[in-house]
């Protein structure tokens, strides 16, 4: 995600985006959540430390102790501040952990860094994209703290290794932001590719979201016991229970659309016979 000569961030070849793989991205804070997101039928997951409701970096040796735990690839955050700016010798920190991470055999990061007029920081992200050695990343909820979403997206489509956005289409979460978050999906089939709708996804949103072309799911407190955070661990069977929910709207979904698609072909025929 370096800068072109013109200015602008590097990309990708563009991608058509096509129906995705219905997966479940599950928080560990610790190797007992990851065991336990994995029994559960977890795809992946996201380990980080909490300090409030920020995700944090946690040390590497956490890092060790997940990854050899479990047989799941897992992506570890990138940050060691609260809010979305970093610079000068934390910049270099973050340079640092990421090695460290690397050679403890993390699959990707999540990462997500703005200026202080609230755009995404091309150049502190680019910077630590360039040093990931190909590794595949996703951008952080700090896309919803962007001042425009629509400008956001721009900034970070097609970038060098981006996979996935955390986004719940507004700060407060998917409730209040889940038109918005939808809208966007159907206006770009390419955004919606790369969402991992975030932000306090409950299972009546599961539907709005797959018709609009949004097979992810980014699960923290759903899947404990309570809510809670400090008080419980990641419960298997409610990470079961999400699985089967996502997989069978998927499915459907996708059965419905071929239907269709058969009658539209048929119907084709029918007109030129």
């Amino acid at each position: 995600m370096t800068m072109s000569e013109t200015g602008g961030v590097a990309r990708a070849g563009p991608v058509e985006p096509a129906p995705g793989p219905a997966e479940l991205e599950v928080v560990a804070l610790h190797v007992a959540d990851a065991e336990r997101a994995q029994e559960g039928g977890a795809d992946r997951l996201h380990l980080c430390a909490l300090r409030g409701d920020t995700a944090w970096s946690v040390e590497p040796a956490e890092v060790s102790a997940v990854v050899r735990a479990t047989d799941l690839p897992v992506r570890v955050t990138l940050r060691l501040s609260d809010g979305f700016t970093t610079q000068g010798g934390e910049f270099t920190r973050l340079l640092g952990l990421m090695s460290d991470y690397l050679s403890l055999g993390v699959e990707g990061f999540v990462l997500g860094f703005l200026t202080p007029d609230l755009e995404v920081d091309v150049d502190v992200c680019g910077g630590l994209v360039d040093a990931m050695s190909g590794a595949p990343w996703t951008f952080d909820r700090a896309f919803d703290h962007a001042l425009d979403a629509r400008r956001a997206w721009r900034a970070l489509a097609g970038a060098e290794g981006l996979d996935g956005i955390h986004t719940a289409g507004a700060v407060l979460g998917i409730e209040s932001g889940l038109d918005d978050l939808l809208t966007m999906a159907q206006v770009s089939p390419e955004f919606a590719a790369v969402v991992i709708a975030a932000g306090g996804a409950r299972p009546e949103h599961v539907p709005w979201l797959v018709r609009s072309g949004i097979r992810r799911l980014h699960l923290g407190a759903s899947v404990r016991p309570g809510g809670s955070w400090s008080k419980t661990y990641v419960d298997p069977a409610f990470v079961r229970s999400w699985r089967l929910l996502l997989d069978s709207t998927a499915r459907a979904h996708d059965q419905q659309s071929s239907s269709q698609h058969t009658n539209q072909s048929k119907h084709q025929r029918s007109n030129v016979g």
